[in-house]
């Protein structure tokens, strides 16, 4: 297995009462949620973020430490599983002229409505059947999607970003370390199918054989 590693410690995180929300949350607002539809993006709170769109305060605090971490340059590429709208693409491409982007999501929804200047590299694919051939991909990410597949689906996802990663790859899973973190996590998650402890996590890792 890899090494546990935080490349997210410049993203500003909400400072909302998500313990406060999860009482607003129902299995109907989670279907519709789950459909990762206009309702999930741009719709109502009650059923995703509540309208989403480009702010470079997001992603842009981020991607340099992608950079640095990796030592990304012109001409290598790099894939976003679960890309949405491709906003960390865009600020990847402004850090980094010539830097090949592809994203991929799910959603139909997202790709269609995605920031034009990225558009043309994304598509909608899923992340059980990346569309790419082995190896052809420098680095691959995926921030919080995998979790929302079953854990079958899930370790599918795994083994495709370890067929098409050359340098490595960066993942992001919901998961806790005792009682609290779990019931934090609980309070606001709409669409996670597959949670565990960060234990579970990485002996799934090392079952797997993702490095």
């Amino acid at each position: 297995m890899g090494i546990e590693i935080n490349l997210l410690q410049n993203y500003p995180y909400t400072k909302r009462d998500i313990l406060g929300r999860l009482s607003s949350k129902t299995d109907k607002d989670r279907l519709i949620a789950q459909k990762f539809g206009r309702d999930f993006f741009d719709g109502s709170r009650s059923h995703g973020y509540g309208g989403f769109s480009y702010s470079p305060r997001f992603w842009g605090p981020v991607v340099p430490t992608f950079q640095k971490h990796w030592n990304l340059r012109g001409n290598d590429s790099l894939l976003d599983i679960g890309c949405a709208k491709g906003f960390m693409l865009y600020d990847l491409k402004k850090l980094i002229p010539g830097l090949k982007v592809y994203g991929v999501d799910i959603s139909k929804y997202a790709i269609d409505n995605a920031k034009e200047e990225v558009k043309n590299f994304c598509k909608v694919a899923n992340a059980t059947q990346l569309p790419f051939d082995n190896k052809s991909i420098d680095v691959a990410i995926s921030i919080t999607t995998l979790h929302n597949l079953e854990e079958r689906d899930l370790i599918l996802a795994l083994l495709e970003i370890e067929r098409v990663a050359k340098r490595g790859s960066f993942i992001t899973l919901d998961a806790y370390r005792n009682n609290e973190d779990k019931d934090r996590m609980e309070s606001w998650n709409l669409t996670a199918k597959t949670v565990k402890h960060v234990d579970s996590w990485k002996e799934l890792f090392n079952d797997v054989g993702f490095t």
